[in-house]
């Protein structure tokens, strides 16, 4: 009985591996009913099915979990104690492509991905992805199923989970079709995650990489919303420096001329592209607003917090903050000189009508004594 067992697990298994040698991130998955798992110490060619639990915040970014917790099995990243870092590390990945991204639409085009939420936050979504490798045995299966994740921001940032950097572009592409105010050069940043199982903590910091006892997809959104903040603010305080060296060259200018060029219109641009950047990072990106599930779970909320003092985003908006108001003090000042240049060039006008007027009356009384 076992035999026939393996034997059609196997059959059903190739044929899975042959529907799905396409390129595209949008991959054929095994019902949501079950899920093949092969538990650490047994036989590679023993396995058994096990049921795939429905609960988001439950669900591990491995297919082929183990009862033990364990993933050794499942990824081409081996996590048992390891002398090298670079072993047992999970990639993850920040973009920021463009300056909005149609979530709804893209989630009404991807509903087979969608990652049930676990928040009403309406700003993102979770895309879930399933590769089966084409390695297989006659009797069994070498690795099961690797589980690839992609959260996308309405505000323009991407965050990819164990996706290798040959297939990142087929995924990016995917977000593109949905994006508008694409950038020219994406902005990026790297990070890791480990799983320790038997961690006695619920995580730990490392340089460049993050350890937690247990990963899923509520550990996936915090990270994900985490470096796409951060990897947004990046490329909104790249656009404040650019208006603050622009500052910077009319200030140097003013030095050695004693005046400037700059008229009212360019400055009123850069008014509103110093408020538009600062209301994106507090609105759109909403950097101050209080995760719902670091809200709910502790657990969740200290892995939140540590991400954020790790990447300094508090800092960052400090130093935001700072160079804005530099820009909005110089925007006064110049709003203040193009004002009084205005101001002087309506007395002149008035002086040369009052002159006029004066010629003209001349010109009368002049007129008239001569006809007397």
């Amino acid at each position: 009985m076992g035999g026939k067992w393996r034997a059609t697990a196997s059959l059903l298994l190739r044929q899975i591996a042959r529907d799905t040698s396409s390129p595209n991130p949008s991959r054929y998955c095994l019902p949501n009913l079950f899920l093949f798992s092969i538990p650490l110490g047994r036989s590679p060619y023993s396995f058994i099915f096990r049921p795939f639990s429905a609960i988001p915040s439950r669900v591990s970014v491995y297919g082929s979990e183990t009862e033990s917790g364990s993933h050794g099995v499942a990824l081409n990243y081996s996590l048992g104690d390891q002398e090298d870092e670079s072993f047992g590390k999970i990639p993850v990945r920040a973009y920021f492509l463009s300056t909005s991204i149609d979530v709804k639409k893209m989630q009404a085009e991807n509903l087979s991905n969608v990652v049930p939420p676990t928040s009403r936050s309406t700003n993102y979504i979770a895309l879930r992805y399933c590769d089966f490798p084409s390695d297989f045995t006659m009797h069994g299966v070498k690795e099961l199923v690797n589980w690839r994740y992609m959260v996308v921001f309405q505000y323009g940032s991407v965050v990819l989970f164990n996706i290798e950097d040959h297939e990142v572009e087929s995924y990016l592409e995917t977000v593109r079709r949905h994006a508008s105010g694409v950038l020219a050069e994406m902005r990026k940043d790297d990070y890791s995650i480990k799983e320790k199982p038997f961690l006695a903590e619920d995580m730990q910091g490392g340089p460049d990489y993050i350890v937690l006892k247990t990963l899923d997809t509520d550990s996936i959104r915090i990270i994900g919303s985490v470096l796409g903040q951060s990897i947004a603010l990046d490329y909104f305080v790249s656009q404040v420096d650019g208006m603050v060296e622009e500052f910077a060259g009319i200030n140097r200018a003013m030095e050695k001329t004693g005046t400037f060029t700059m008229d009212r219109r360019k400055l009123l641009q850069l008014v509103g592209k110093a408020n538009s950047n600062l209301a994106d990072v507090i609105l759109k990106v909403g950097l101050f607003e209080r995760s719902e599930i670091a809200w709910r779970d502790a657990k969740y909320a200290q892995i939140y917090e540590y991400l954020r003092e790790e990447y300094e985003v508090t800092q960052r908006f400090g130093n935001l903050d700072f160079k804005l108001k530099f820009v909005e003090h110089n925007i006064h000042f110049l709003q203040e000189v193009i004002q009084n240049r205005r101001s002087d060039l309506l007395e002149w006008c008035i002086i040369f009508l009052l002159s006029v007027e004066n010629v003209i009356s001349i010109y009368e009384i002049v007129q008239d004594s001569g006809v007397a």
